[in-house]
């Protein structure tokens, strides 16, 4: 399928109003996630083709969106919510589990495999890798983000780090189209646990992100640009932690919408994941992303 980014750098959304910059979060915190990352819980295991899933995996309940989400015409639209507080502290996905094209959600991801690499080689991010780290998660900047895919070894190097990370249905983008990498809503909790807990399984234990490198991840995606801070950021609270992704078919002329990250409600944290394709345009898509967002954080924390 013909594929058209339309992350471009310092790019701005006019779809929604810009929201307030979001506070920083702090690299040690919600380390109660750590214990959902687990072989029991979300699983590991290699990263195959992203597949539509039939069965939730142990520790994941599959529920239908809530019935005040309409998504018009052909628009998909999948979200998985992770609470860190409280008993309820297991991953629900609401709608079908399948496979969605990321766009520039991936660049989180690319990230982690940098710092891996990085970890591997038993050193820190370099001056060099950091400069481009930064604007290609707070400016969705694509001309970073394509130097980086090319280091870290394009969609097998992303593939093995996602392994390492307990990620399941994920799959490297062709060639050098990183925004076509393929992702279902429940593996984007698994890599929002690995940036934002202790990350990783008992069985890939090397493959865990390092306090330092988690607190890096952070510290970029909650301070992206003002007018890219719309999706999640919807399900209200004080503070919040956001990549987004959009992108344009030029096959069909439809827009595929995503947005990744953790947002703080009442005192409660979460994370989530709304991963969306075949809006009709970009606004709508962002729409139903931020609907999706309000709706299933209402149904989340009440439970």
């Amino acid at each position: 399928m013909p594929y058209r980014s339309r992350c471009t750098p310092r790019a701005k959304s006019t779809a929604r109003p810009t929201r307030k910059a979001a506070a920083k979060l702090g690299g040690g915190f919600l380390a109660a996630v750590t214990a959902l990352v687990t072989v029991g819980a979300l699983g590991a295991g290699s990263a195959a083709a992203a597949a539509p899933s039939s069965t939730p995996q142990p520790g994941v309940s599959v529920t239908h969106l809530p019935a005040e989400v309409h998504p018009r015409g052909a628009a998909r639209v999948t979200a998985a919510v992770l609470p860190l507080d409280g008993a309820n502290r297991k991953v629900t996905v609401f709608g079908d589990d399948h496979a969605y094209d990321t766009a520039s959600i991936v660049k989180v991801d690319i990230l982690a495999a940098v710092l891996l690499q990085a970890q591997g080689a038993g050193r820190t991010a370099t001056a060099q890798e950091r400069a481009y780290a930064q604007p290609m998660i707070q400016h969705s900047d694509n001309a970073a983000a394509n130097t980086l895919w090319r280091q870290i070894g394009r969609a097998p190097g992303l593939d093995s780090a996602n392994k390492r990370l307990g990620l399941t249905g994920t799959k490297g983008g062709p060639g050098n189209k990183w925004g076509l990498t393929r992702t279902t809503a429940s593996d984007q909790i698994r890599l929002l646990a690995a940036v934002f807990g202790s990350g990783g399984t008992p069985a890939t234990a090397s493959g865990v992100l390092a306090k330092e490198s988690r607190a890096y991840v952070q510290t970029l995606m909650s301070s992206v640009e003002r007018g890219q801070s719309w999706g999640i950021s919807a399900a209200g609270g004080s503070s919040w932690a956001v990549k987004n992704g959009w992108l344009q078919r030029d096959a069909t002329g439809l827009w595929d919408i995503n947005s990744i990250g953790l947002f703080t409600v009442n005192g409660h944290r979460c994370l989530m994941a709304v991963l969306s394709d075949r809006s009709t345009s970009m606004s709508e898509g962002v729409k139903l992303v931020e609907s999706v967002a309000r709706a299933t954080a209402r149904s989340a924390l009440a439970n």
